[in-house]
C-alpha cells in the first residue's frame, strides 16, 4: 500500500473551495484513495473521494494528514493529490 503525508495549505483548511477540488481529483484517480489526519489508525481513514468526509475530517490550517492507496497507479495518484493539498487554493 502507498501512503504519502500532506500537510494542508489552505488557509481555510480542508472546507468548501479546498475540499470539492481534492475530493474531484481523488475521484478521478485510477484508485480509490483514503485520507486521516496523522496519528489515526488505517481503519479510520475516510474516502478521500466523499466531500462530506473530508469536511467531516476537520483539517485545518497546517494540518498533517495521510493519504494511502492501492494497486496500479497509486504512487502516481498519490503525488498528483498531495500537491493539491499542499497548494493553497484561497490564494488564487
Amino acid at each position: 500500500m502507498a501512503e504519502r503525508t500532506a500537510t494542508i495549505a489552505s488557509r481555510v483548511g480542508l472546507h468548501a473551495r479546498p475540499a470539492a477540488i481534492f475530493a474531484e481529483a481523488a475521484a478521478d484517480q485510477p484508485v480509490e484513495v483514503t485520507i486521516a489526519l496523522q496519528g489515526e489508525p488505517a481503519e479510520d481513514a475516510l474516502d478521500a473521494s466523499s466531500i462530506l468526509s473530508l469536511m467531516g475530517l476537520g483539517a485545518e490550517y497546517g494540518t498533517v494528514v495521510v493519504l494511502r492507496a492501492e494497486g496500479e497507479g497509486a504512487d502516481g495518484a498519490l503525488e498528483v493529490l498531495v500537491q493539491i493539498l499542499e497548494t493553497d487554493h484561497d490564494a488564487e
